[in-house]
């Protein structure tokens, strides 16, 4: 079978995505375009046009199947280029343009709303990576919809949820470690994975490690994951005053590093107002952290109660009251939290998700 795969904002986790799936689905003939991950407006609006002009021999091959990520302009594609308007299509969404938190920057949300709409419309299977992203989506959709001052289409909410399946971006089996935990009488050990961006709501984060540390309360910290440009000022406020604690500041860029600090440290923490699936928490599960992760988001489809604090995004002076409490318990008692069994993510590994996919895509 000969599959076309395209990728058009080919962000590291998108990545990482569709190289495992090549690798792991190696009984079929792939071709891959990809577009690089930057200038994200142009490249949303843009990327049918590109490839269409840049590309057109590649895309008329002649395929049996077509994958695409959901920042694939798909309609115009097809529009473009007839010839792929007759293939199955399968589509996969990382994430959804209706969930995302509000920025001022994002004034043409709609269009990357709208975008996703028709990507889903003209596919045959659209995939998502958690029931989260789904929900959001739809929810989104029929959101934006009530918007419409007239004309409004009908069945497009309940189109695209028939078309819909939950198929998460599964864990490579590097990520399944031997968990190697400090001595029972050391500070307990936290890490934040995260990229460093507003979404990630590090101030959250940042501002309970300050109240920890003004009890005098011990503990130590690897706070790990890319900055970019437009980094919150907070790592900056924390890097000074938590000197004393962290064991790790910035990204590692040696995986296998950064798979012995995951290896070696006791609880993998999230405050975040955003995540479709949680990769950076769940590869640090798989290598033996204890999860601590808000009520929220897809986390609540990963990890049982008993791993999630109270949920207030809209409140996070009191979020953090209720987070700061479990954490004073945990780093009060490290050996307790070290004797706690740390969910199984076995199910998650390409090895057992590998089937699904082929599934999907020899469908029709």
């Amino acid at each position: 079978m000969k599959i076309l795969l395209l990728s058009a904002y080919d962000a590291a986790s998108h990545k990482r995505w569709r190289e495992q799936l090549v690798r792991h689905l190696d009984t079929y003939e792939w071709t891959v375009l990809s577009l690089p991950p930057r200038n994200f407006a142009w490249r949303s609006r843009g990327n049918a046009l590109t490839w269409a002009c840049n590309s057109a021999d590649i895309l008329t091959a002649g395929y049996d199947r077509v994958l695409a990520t959901s920042m694939v302009d798909l309609a115009g594609l097809r529009g473009l280029i007839p010839e792929l308007s007759e293939i199955p299509t399968a589509v996969y969404f990382h994430e959804n343009q209706f969930a995302y938190p509000e920025r001022l920057e994002r004034k043409e949300g709609q269009n990357y709303q709208l975008t996703n709409i028709f990507t889903a419309l003209t596919a045959d299977s659209v995939l998502f990576n958690s029931q989260y992203n789904r929900q959001s989506m739809l929810e989104g959709i029929t959101t934006l919809l009530k918007m419409m001052p007239d004309c409004i289409p009908s069945g497009v909410v309940e189109t695209i949820e028939d078309r819909s399946e939950i198929i998460p971006v599964p864990l490579e089996k590097h990520c399944y470690l031997k968990h190697v935990p400090p001595a029972d009488c050391s500070p307990l050990t936290l890490v934040w994975n995260h990229r460093w961006e507003h979404d990630k709501a590090p101030e959250r984060f940042f501002h309970v490690l300050f109240a920890l540390a003004d009890k005098d309360i011990p503990f130590k910290v690897h706070v790990m994951g890319q900055r970019f440009r437009d980094c919150p000022p907070i790592f900056d406020q924390a890097r000074e005053r938590l000197c004393d604690q962290i064991l790790t500041w910035g990204y590692v860029s040696n995986e296998e590093d950064y798979r012995k600090i995951l290896a070696a440290s006791d609880v993998t923490m999230s405050t975040s107002l955003h995540d479709f699936q949680g990769l950076a928490v769940l590869e640090a599960v798989a290598a033996g952290c204890v999860p601590l992760v808000p009520d929220r988001l897809a986390y609540r489809e990963f990890f049982e109660d008993r791993f999630r604090f109270p949920s207030l995004p809209e409140y996070a002076k009191r979020e953090n009251e209720g987070l700061l409490e479990i954490l004073v318990r945990m780093c009060s008692d490290p050996r307790s939290v070290r004797e706690t069994p740390v969910p199984s993510l076995d199910w998650l590994s390409w090895e057992n998700q590998s089937e699904a996919y082929r599934t999907v895509l020899e469908e029709r």
